[in-house]
């Protein structure tokens, strides 16, 4: 490899001096120290450009080989670090040896799909009668409510497992007081105390000093089944029988962890890789069946997971039926499973359809708001799909580069989720308008929060909004690029790119390497794919030398597409983006995947 033929700039000013590229773009380097990245890659014998862009990431040298080999043995903490674990453990574990009736409590989105198939498939195994229930997103909305649970107790539940829900819903949770043990397995922000339950076990519970705050639902859940086995495995309980294959549970947590975008550093590191690994057995016969459903035929990575199944595990809790996902997870039956994912198939066409009809009058009242000078957008409209506001909400925000709040309006009340930027606390801020008396309800996170609110309060919501996170309209209409290295084409090799795979999985908080190809000239480009939604390329640097096959995908029309299809007008263009090795009938060839460009 030609370490030589990469490189990084210098600390400060726009990378190659594109301060605005096609798109309206400033590329700004990242870059980590030089001793560092040295040292990675002199410790490691790894390429040079491995080591400068863990450097840049933050990564150090003690921590690089983790980094690279993550292991659970390695990275995965003592489960009692997290607060009531033990009591939580405990009970199930009496629950298994006593062979209790236990109701596992869900959530509708992808996270508590996996979280729900996880405890169910966990108690099963060991020997309890589990029943599962999932709310309908329409009828009973996030998390417990007072029927369901009461109807799980009838049917001899007397423990509640509650799975990516549960921490702000004391007074439902009431109901059941004295009827059934309730244990909360969560990860979403708590705002006070946990309810007066028998165990919540949340890293962002306000007293909980784990620093396991990256963890998802299905993480979460992860770490209770091997604390539950480890109490078990005190009782003697595994004297006469098996112990359950935990790892075996992986692939739903690398599937959680990635849809709910958390960050795939430290310990989420070692269970997706290692979930991957699971998933590519397809031994879950549910995901066996999605895969051979949406053909993919790529090696499985986070890619798969986030825009393959995610979506279409989603679908169902967004427009049909909220169980959907977890029954498909937990099926045994191929027949059945390939039906379940067929279905959610459709289901996902039919939600892209719905998007579509709301994003064009959503985007529209968007960029009106902005040109008025807003730094916040809040839209609502009538018979909006609340199960795909959200999805709006984030295209809004991706597009224009503001928090973006979307809702839709039915029979007077508007349910609605929000987007932000980084740097900018759209959770607190609808805490705050909840407080305020503004919405129904409202919670969430920095870069995403839920509400409900009367439609005649959308205005005063905006008002809020505005004034509370005004230092948004400060923000560049697009969002900075961040490149990690810069390289001439004929250094995008295979070797290159295959040093780069060292890397994945990418994701939240470790993005896939951004590079720009310098002074590269468009040869040919052509249309290509479904809907010819992609632009085909070939380009040479400088000097000719060898040719290399460029992609750009979803190119809709506007001056970054323009100026691919009209090849630059024969001017040399600086192409950023990602390079990847791209294996096709038993070759491997290096593939450019541009996000954007600029003229040289």
């Amino acid at each position: 490899m030609n370490d030589a033929a990469i490189a990084t700039g210098p600390s400060e000013g726009p990378v190659l001096g594109v301060a605005s590229s096609l798109s309206g773009r400033r590329w700004e380097w990242r870059r980590g120290e030089d001793r560092v990245a040295f040292g990675i890659s002199q410790k490691l014998e790894v390429p040079e450009i491995v080591g400068r862009l863990l450097a840049g990431r933050g990564v150090g040298i003690e921590a690089a080989a983790d980094f690279l080999e993550p292991t659970l043995r390695a990275l995965l903490p003592n489960p009692s670090t997290l607060i009531d674990m033990d009591v939580a453990a405990d009970r199930l574990a009496h629950a298994v040896a006593q062979s209790e009736t236990v109701a596992v409590f869900g959530d509708y989105d992808v996270d508590g799909a996996c979280s729900s198939a996880l405890m169910v498939s966990f108690l099963r195994a060991l020997g309890c009668t589990v029943y599962f229930h999932v709310p309908d997103r329409m009828l009973e909305g996030y998390g417990p409510n007072e029927p369901a649970l009461l109807a799980l107790v009838a049917r001899g539940a007397r423990l509640i497992v509650c799975v990516d829900c549960g921490t702000a819903a004391a007074a439902t949770l009431a109901a059941i007081a004295g009827q059934a043990d309730v244990v909360v397995l969560d990860h979403h922000k708590a705002e006070g105390p946990p309810p007066p339950i028998l165990a919540t076990v949340n890293p962002n519970r306000l007293d909980c000093g784990s620093g396991l705050t990256a963890l998802c639902a299905a993480g979460v859940a992860f770490m209770t089944a091997v604390a539950t086995v480890r109490a078990l495995r005190r009782r003697g309980f595994f004297a006469q029988r098996p112990e359950p294959d935990l790892l075996g549970l992986l692939d739903l947590v690398a599937l959680a962890t990635v849809c709910d975008v958390m960050p795939l550093t430290g310990v989420n590191r070692a269970l997706v890789c290692q979930g991957l690994k699971v998933m590519a057995r397809r031994s879950r016969v549910g995901i066996a069946a999605l895969l051979d459903v949406t053909q993919a035929r790529e090696k499985l990575n986070a890619f798969t997971c986030g825009f393959a199944l995610g979506p279409r595990i989603n679908a169902g809790g967004r427009i049909s039926q909220a169980d959907l996902g977890v029954r498909l997870l937990l099926s045994e039956d191929r027949v059945e499973a390939l039906a379940l994912a067929e279905r959610l198939d459709a289901v996902n066409r039919q939600r892209q359809e719905v998007e579509a009809g709301i994003l064009d009058a959503a985007m529209r009242s968007a960029e009106a708001q902005v040109a008025a000078g807003d730094a916040v957008v809040v839209v609502a409209g009538e018979a909006w799909h609340p199960g795909v506001v959200g999805i709006v909400a984030g295209r809004i925000k991706e597009r224009l580069n503001r928090p973006a709040c979307v809702a839709g309006i039915a029979d007077g009340l508007g349910k609605g989720s929000g987007r932000s930027v980084p740097g900018l606390d759209l959770g607190a801020a609808v805490i705050a308008a909840r407080q305020a008396g503004i919405l129904e309800t409202g919670g969430g996170h920095p870069m995403a929060a839920g509400f409900s609110l009367r439609a005649e309060r959308v205005e005063a919501f905006r008002m809020f909004l505005n004034e509370r996170l005004s230092a948004a309209s400060a923000l560049p209409g697009a969002a900075a690029l961040t490149v990690e290295a810069t390289l001439a084409v004929q250094g995008a090799t295979t070797d290159v790119a295959q040093a780069l795979e060292r890397l994945a999985p990418f994701g939240a908080g470790n993005e896939e390497p951004t590079l720009v190809l310098h002074r590269a000239r468009v040869l040919r480009a052509d249309r290509v794919g479904k809907d010819a939604g992609s632009v085909r390329m070939f380009v040479e640097g400088e000097g000719s030398g060898p040719r290399l096959k460029v992609m750009l995908f979803r190119a809709r029309e506007g001056r970054l597409t323009d100026t691919l299809l009209g090849r630059g007008e024969g001017l040399p263009l600086h192409l950023a983006g990602h390079l990847r090795a791209e294996a096709w009938n038993g070759s491997t060839n290096p593939c450019f995947v541009v996000t954007d460009a600029a003229l040289a």
